[in-house]
């Protein structure tokens, strides 16, 4: 099939006015003019009017299972005080209100362009089904703690191990994530990285996300350091950054998506890009926390390639008189609002093909070229090619179509 579009922005090369897009199967042939393909490439045409056509988003960090969560928790005290207030509000829910809040959750995801999510899994029953019911390409990260449960790593990684080769084929793919340096035993964190060496896994992990953590492992000290200290054994703390400590543990690797990396020591931005490590920086989970400003200069003047999630809605705020929904645009907004050092097409690359990268997708997701996977999404608007990013960005609401591996998930009909 042929897709015309006002304006085509591939994300890896200029944004193509009166473009197209030429599709076979689920792959992507061409991208160019219209008057360029419209003869090279016979078959149905689809003219979507006037609107923008790109690549859709990729979430690199999400947390589906949290949907029903929105606007339940206040902003905490302190970072330990929303761990237990999350724990303690999910600890009632059943494996219907599970499913209902996962499900919601990749609903919103799609409805906001996003064709690509890393999740973080923490419940097990009903995963397959939860997978089966979206067309997203999601990759699923098994979450693992060892700290209240007491249980040996070996346990732990091959339980997740066995539970991840159960899953039937899927659009997207499977990775660990050990859930956080002070949640995470030092055996459990290399039992991991093992794990995911052998089988070629990436992983993910809360790294370094706020200054209790930061303090527990630096100085052994802090709200963290003291609520923990009962609960684990504390002799990994006070050698270093949460980053250096994770180093040590064997984990951080070209597979690895450091998510929020907030707090960061001397030389822990270099180590980073020197493994060949991605960090997924959260804007409104971030602001909503009040962290300090994100290092992003220090992490990308370093070689860190750099990408954007959502985080989950138990730690976003939303606008007053607004509903609270997952978008990958929202968050685009929200970084532009705190950090003005970026052009709107350095936002949308971060969103899309830097997300891609840092999930090994390079040449597939977050761009429109060919032999990428045609996974594009629609926007209403006609503006000039040198202002279309910036209309990108300020998108808001539901996109007008959707497509995933060469099939309209969310039809265009009513373009045409």
């Amino acid at each position: 099939m042929l897709l015309r579009a006002r304006i085509v922005v591939p994300v890896t090369a200029p944004p193509v006015e009166d473009g197209a897009v030429a599709v076979s199967g689920d792959r992507v042939t061409a991208v160019g003019r219209w008057r360029d393909l419209r003869d090279a490439h016979p078959g149905p045409v689809t003219d979507l009017g006037e609107t923008i056509l790109l690549p859709g988003l990729v979430n690199a960090h999400c947390h589906l299972d949290y949907t029903r969560l929105a606007g339940q928790l206040s902003p905490p005290r302190t970072f330990p005080d929303w761990i237990k207030a999350i724990l303690a509000a999910r600890s009632s829910w059943t494996a219907d209100d599970l499913a209902t809040s996962w499900l919601d959750g990749a609903r919103q995801l799609l409805s906001t362009g996003c064709t690509t999510v890393a999740n973080v899994e923490s419940y097990a029953d009903g995963l397959a089904l939860r997978r089966a019911g979206t067309p997203l390409r999601v990759f699923s990260f098994w979450e693992m703690t060892g700290v209240k449960s007491r249980r040996a790593a070996s346990e732990i990684v091959t339980e997740g191990e066995h539970l991840l080769d159960s899953l039937p084929p899927a659009p997207g793919g499977v990775g660990l994530s050990p859930h956080a340096p002070y949640s995470t035993l030092p055996d459990l964190l290399q039992a991991g990285a093992a794990l995911a060496q052998r089988r070629h896994w990436w992983t993910t992990t809360h790294l370094a996300e706020s200054d209790a953590e930061f303090e527990m492992f630096m100085f052994r000290r802090g709200p963290m350091f003291e609520w923990l200290q009962r609960e684990r054994d504390c002799s990994d703390c006070g050698n270093g950054s949460p980053v250096q400590h994770l180093s040590r543990c064997g984990l951080i690797s070209p597979r690895f998506l450091a998510v929020h990396a907030n707090y960061l020591w001397h030389g822990d931005a270099p180590l980073l890009a020197a493994r060949g490590a991605s960090v997924v920086h959260c804007p409104q989970s971030h602001a909503y926390f009040g962290h300090r400003r994100f290092p992003r200069e220090e992490l990308e003047s370093a070689g860190v390639n750099v990408c954007f999630g959502t985080d989950s809605l138990a730690s976003t705020r939303g606008k007053k008189g607004q509903p609270i929904s997952l978008s990958m645009f929202d968050e685009m907004r929200a970084f532009q609002s705190r950090d003005t050092g970026l052009e709107p097409s350095g936002l949308l690359a971060r969103a899309t093909v830097n997300g891609a990268r840092a999930l090994g997708l390079q040449g597939l997701a977050g761009e429109l070229s060919s032999g990428s996977w045609a996974d594009m999404i629609a926007i209403a608007g006609s503006p000039s090619p040198g202002q279309v990013n910036e209309a990108v960005i300020n998108h808001a609401g539901p996109v007008r179509a959707t497509m995933i591996a060469g099939r309209w998930v969310a039809s265009p009909t009513a373009l045409v």
